[in-house]
């Protein structure tokens, strides 16, 4: 019963592939982890709109929607075999084969807004060859940043840096290092898995922005917010597996092309707009926040920046110079994060 339960909606997608199609018109599917509701799945259909309209009707997208077709952590590698067209990815959570990557979610210090995040990020992978090889056999439709994270807590508040000491709390990659030299005792997992580990007390707290309290309900199981100012990367989150981008007919490519933009400016939408929701969530369940005090501010952007140093060095146990592109993102970094891309 179980297998059966679990096959159920892989049969159903199938059956809708049998659905003939207008003469001329190509079909892709995308999935994706989150449901048709959230505001990444409400820019997703943004998109989905834009490539119909912008190819006459040739070119649809179907969508997948809650994990039905793609998990949280091996989405590349199922993207790669076929399992969907396209569909949403995230590199920084995946344990192996994208570790520059991961780190470079890191090296953004300085950096205040989703537009400057995604220009960083493209001067970085403009001089590297390492990202494209991370991503060997994806074409990457779209790039995500964020708003910026703080840090949310189930019943102990942080007031302080040392009130982090002993508490068990999800975090990015780029901040597991951080955290610990902190006293925490900082876990990654994808975000999905984070609401149920917080409302069984597995997680004191989450490193996470004010829009979580509604998109992913953490106003339920949490109690306090500390806006400590922590830098947030960008990454490829939208892309298409190689091989059936080069099945489509080059007009279609060249509405993917332009529709990225479209996608990009979507999510950044929809970001902006969950973090105002968020709040909002907030304040009506009770949370209570907290300021941050400028020294512990100060102290932690100290301890990012090294950490974020030692992090790009140690790539180089995998044969990848993490210190150039580190030092690429450093150069390129201006008055008030404005972003020109400079080598190192």
């Amino acid at each position: 019963m179980r297998a059966a339960a679990l096959l159920l909606p892989l049969l159903l997608v199938l059956l809708g592939c049998s659905r003939p199609l207008p003469p001329g018109t190509t079909e892709i599917v995308y999935a994706t982890p989150y449901g048709p509701t959230h505001p990444f799945s409400r820019a997703d259909r943004a998109w989905m709109d834009f490539v119909d309209r912008r190819s006459g009707g040739t070119l649809r997208v179907r969508p997948s929607w809650s994990g039905a077709l793609l998990s949280s952590d091996h989405s590349m590698e199922e993207l790669r075999h076929g399992v969907a067209d396209a569909g949403l990815i995230t590199p920084i959570y995946v344990k192996g084969g994208a570790h520059l990557i991961r780190v470079q979610s890191g090296f953004y210090a300085g950096i205040t807004d989703i537009d400057q995040q995604l220009a960083l990020y493209r001067c970085m992978a403009a001089a590297s060859p390492q990202f494209a090889e991370e991503l060997d056999g994806l074409v990457v439709l779209a790039v995500q940043g964020g708003s910026l994270p703080g840090i949310i807590t189930r019943e102990r508040p942080v007031r302080t840096l040392d009130d982090l000491r002993g508490l068990r709390i999800r975090a990015p990659t780029e901040l597991l290092s951080v955290l610990r030299h902190l006293g925490a005792d900082p876990v990654n997992m994808p975000m999905g898995e984070v609401y149920s580990a917080l409302a069984k007390g597995v997680l004191d707290g989450v490193v996470a922005p004010a829009d979580t309290f509604r998109a992913l309900h953490f106003a339920e199981v949490t109690r306090h917010f500390t806006p400590l100012a922590i830098p947030r990367g960008a990454y490829p989150a939208r892309a298409m597996s190689r091989a059936r981008w080069d099945r489509l007919s080059p007009e279609h490519r060249a509405v993917l092309r332009e529709a990225s933009a479209v996608w990009e400016a979507a999510l950044a939408r929809e970001i902006s707009a969950a973090l105002e929701a968020g709040f909002e969530a907030a304040t009506s369940s009770g949370v209570q926040v907290y300021p941050v005090r400028p020294e512990d501010q100060s102290a932690f952007d100290a301890l990012y920046l090294r950490d974020a140093a030692a992090n790009a060095a140690a790539l180089s146990r995998y044969g990848i110079d993490g210190s150039q592109v580190f030092n690429t993102a450093r150069a390129s970094i201006g008055a008030n994060g404005q972003v020109t891309c400079r080598s190192s």
